[in-house]
């Protein structure tokens, strides 16, 4: 069996993962992480099952929520493909943490892919990403490692870029609030990974808690929830040098 697992606040993660899940023509069991209902279905695999795990980098790192999620998981030795997507700046450690994370709840990780999706903050960086270029290229990288594994040689053990201590990341200012259009229908209030919004007042967002994954602006029918105008500007000036031009995908695995 297939797992394809993913934590895709705003869709860029869950595209790659898609992407590189076509190559394996069997069936698959989806787990979006941020559903309990799928996380508590994902149980405990086994030694013959694939487990496709997806995260973006937040600030070249795995997403908070993500950690305790991996938790309620274990791999019984099920091998683990690794995907860390990043907005156009670089991934740093988040293969090295998502490698860690995966192994202690007895995953065997075999390959790893660093893929560039549109920045889900500053949309002008990486936009539209991954597009028919960075598709070519990852559904090549997913075929190599289905052919390594069809071939039965087996895998050296997984070595990813990143560094011991990982880097420090104290979050970002940007705090999705609701403005007038919001009608308090509730659903960013479920539905918010790090539990940040008041069910008491959803126009508010607990800045402590929010990890500004920006998934309740994009579950919103309203379109209600915003960042502030002016932060976005002066952020995207800051970081104009880190992600301008076109940052490239990565593929890590070795063969015995």
């Amino acid at each position: 069996m297939i797992y394809q697992m993913y934590f895709s606040p705003t869709g860029g993660t869950k595209k790659v993962s898609d992407i590189v899940c076509k190559v394996w023509e069997c069936p698959k069991k989806t787990i979006d992480l941020m559903k309990q209902e799928d996380l508590k279905e994902a149980g405990n695999l086994t030694a013959e099952d694939i487990c496709i795990a997806a995260v973006p980098s937040f600030g070249g790192r795995v997403p908070e929520p993500v950690k305790d999620m991996f938790k309620s998981i274990r791999g019984n030795g099920a091998k683990a493909v690794l995907i860390a997507v990043y907005g156009n700046r670089a991934f740093d450690d988040t293969l090295l943490e998502l490698k860690d994370m995966l192994e202690n709840a007895d995953f065997t990780c075999i390959g790893a892919i660093a893929a560039v999706a549109e920045h889900s903050i500053l949309r002008q960086f990486g936009t539209g990403r991954p597009d028919i270029e960075d598709e070519k290229k990852l559904r090549e990288y997913a075929g190599r490692i289905k052919d390594a594994l069809d071939s039965g040689k087996g895998f050296a053990s997984l070595l990813v870029p990143g560094n011991y201590p990982y880097r420090e990341y104290h979050g970002v200012p940007f705090k999705p609030e609701a403005g007038r259009k919001c009608n308090r229908c509730g659903i960013c209030i479920k539905q918010c990974p790090a539990q940040a919004i008041s069910a008491q007042n959803p126009k508010r967002t607990d800045k402590e808690k929010c990890i500004s994954c920006l998934h309740c602006i994009s579950v919103c029918p309203q379109k209600a929830r915003k960042n502030k105008k002016l932060l976005l500007f002066m952020a995207g000036r800051g970081m104009k040098k880190k992600c301008e031009g076109r940052k490239e995908n990565y593929l890590f695995y070795k063969m015995k």
